[in-house]
């Protein structure tokens, strides 16, 4: 039987309140006596129970619920025929409610978050917080604690990249909890998730810490993609709940659950304290959120990069793209270097490029070591303001056109039948016929040997090639030729450098050569 796998947010949302079970609190505390700082440390080996360490964490967990409003689509079964208009004199007119406003109709959202001081400053998901489908509208944001009070929230801020938000209700002398350190937690250490999984309020799950430095794709965002993953039960309304170390400190932020069912499978994931703890700390003062920013794209070396290269494996990244304008090209950045460390820090599969540079601060210069044809050199760049999501969003044409047209384009001609492709002189015309700049060089595939690497590494019609190993070429006789210098050297692939016309994105792809 196969799977979908699927990463998906820890939140429950649904049209209808789901039942709260939550538990008393055990008293106030004080800013000088947080939640959690009384519980002693359990000697080294498994606890015989969480009750006491429980006990103290639970009265700082709170449950949060939005309301929402959803557009609704009503449906013209009789949509683009001639009985469209006639159906919608009976009030059938797509979207449309009493007096011709949208037709909307309420939803909620559930899940999780705790209390960060005495005076009501909460910590949850942005996700939890946010319109749950395009067009929604969150109307009021609710948090319930545990002795079942409720206050409307107000948010404070909030910050989608990290997929964290702040929220304040209008209490004092509440339980909170403190940020732990993240930096110290390890594989194997217990850890502890209080939350609201489906709604049922103040549930607890303990496990252990299973990975460190997990990147899974559901924030969209590379540079803070960087997890805990624990086997402790987390579920979906879970999100924004606390993960705590056995000292009582939040080491972590649950966030998402890697499940084919929707439900725990025993790998959850939550945004570790360290990278957490900074970003409260400025959405509570008010400000911004900025991060750092080269102006490059970047891929990660590969084996097959690696070895195209003659490079050491599992260690620095490969510049795909140079934005014009930004640090990386004011600093002598350029495609093809293989950025290896930064600010003095190794850039590595655990400490990546974006996340390095996304926490330094914007308007530093820093050192950056990176190898050029082989060799290292140094480069000083100034780092600059990250982008919004929105701007860095690129443009994507239509996908079902053929970017050659139809028909053969013109001086097509067969070449490098060691790579599986069949290739052609990127000319004027069918730079213009891809989109292109005319003054664009390189070569056009026409066709790819379906049994090829090139074809298993996703290489299609209509993409340009612009260098083979680091070098343009713009005929069969120079591509031939770099393949024929690879062979010489003992090496079994060749590096390509792979524009896309359709994504207007390029990177770099490793293909074998085959033995033909």
């Amino acid at each position: 039987m196969r799977y979908a796998y699927a990463i998906t947010s820890a939140l429950l949302i649904g049209g209808a309140a789901a039942t709260m079970t939550l538990q008393q609190p055990l008293g106030a505390q004080t800013p000088q006596n947080p939640v959690g700082m009384q519980a002693a440390a359990p000697r080294p080996g498994a606890p015989l129970s969480f009750a006491e360490l429980t006990a103290r964490l639970q009265p700082a967990v709170v449950n949060i619920s939005t309301t929402q409003r959803v557009p609704v689509q009503t449906g013209n079964p009789f949509a683009g025929t001639p009985f469209e208009d006639f159906f919608g004199q009976f009030g059938g007119r797509r979207g449309q409610g009493q007096g011709g406003q949208p037709a909307t109709r309420p939803a909620q959202s559930l899940g999780s978050g705790f209390i960060i001081s005495a005076d009501g400053y909460v910590v949850t998901n942005n996700h939890v917080i946010a319109a749950g489908t395009q067009g929604a509208v969150v109307e009021e944001i609710r948090v319930t604690l545990p002795d079942r009070r409720e206050f409307v929230a107000k948010l404070i801020g909030r910050d989608p990249e990290s997929d964290l938000a702040l929220l304040k209700i209008d209490a004092t002398g509440l339980p909170f909890v403190r940020f732990g350190d993240s930096t110290e937690t390890r594989v194997g250490d217990w850890v502890l998730a209080i939350g609201n999984p489906f709604g049922l309020g103040g549930s607890v799950s303990a496990g252990i810490v299973s990975a460190l430095h997990r990147s899974t794709g559901a924030n969209g965002s590379a540079a803070y993609d960087r997890y805990i993953q624990t086997d402790a039960a987390i579920n979906r309304g879970n999100s924004g709940g606390p993960m705590f170390d056995l000292n009582g400190n939040v080491v972590g932020i649950n966030s998402s659950i890697f499940s084919p069912t929707g439900g725990n499978v025993g790998i959850g994931f939550a945004i570790p304290a360290e990278i957490a703890k900074p970003i409260i700390d400025t959405l509570r003062r008010g400000e911004e959120v900025e991060r750092g920013y080269l102006g490059v794209g970047i891929q990660p070396v590969t084996p097959d990069i690696a070895g195209s290269l003659g490079l050491q494996r599992n260690r620095g990244e490969l510049v795909s793209r140079v934005e014009p304008g930004e640090g990386a090209e004011r600093g002598g950045i350029q495609v093809g270097d293989v950025i290896v460390e930064v600010n003095n820090q190794e850039v590595t599969p655990d400490n990546t490029l974006s996340f390095i540079v996304a926490n330094l601060p914007v308007g530093t210069r820093v050192p950056i070591e990176l190898i050029r044809d082989g060799r290292r050199r140094t480069v000083t760049v100034t780092v600059g303001k990250r982008p919004s999501a929105e701007e860095l969003a690129g443009f994507n044409a239509d996908e079902n056109a053929d970017p050659l047209g139809s028909g053969n384009p013109e001086n097509e001609a067969a070449a490098a039948n060691a790579l599986g492709l069949q290739l052609t002189p990127l000319t004027p015309r069918i730079a213009r016929d891809l989109r292109l700049n005319a003054n664009e060089r390189g070569m056009v595939i026409v066709s790819v040997d379906p049994s090829s690497d090139a074809a298993a590494k996703g290489l299609r019609r209509g993409l340009v090639i612009q260098s083979v190993n680091q070098r343009p070429v713009t005929t069969d006789a120079e591509v031939s030729a770099i393949v024929a210098e690879a062979r010489r050297a003992g090496r079994d692939n060749v590096l390509l450098y792979v524009h896309s016309p359709r994504e207007r994105q390029s990177i770099y792809i490793a293909v074998e050569l085959s033995d033909s």
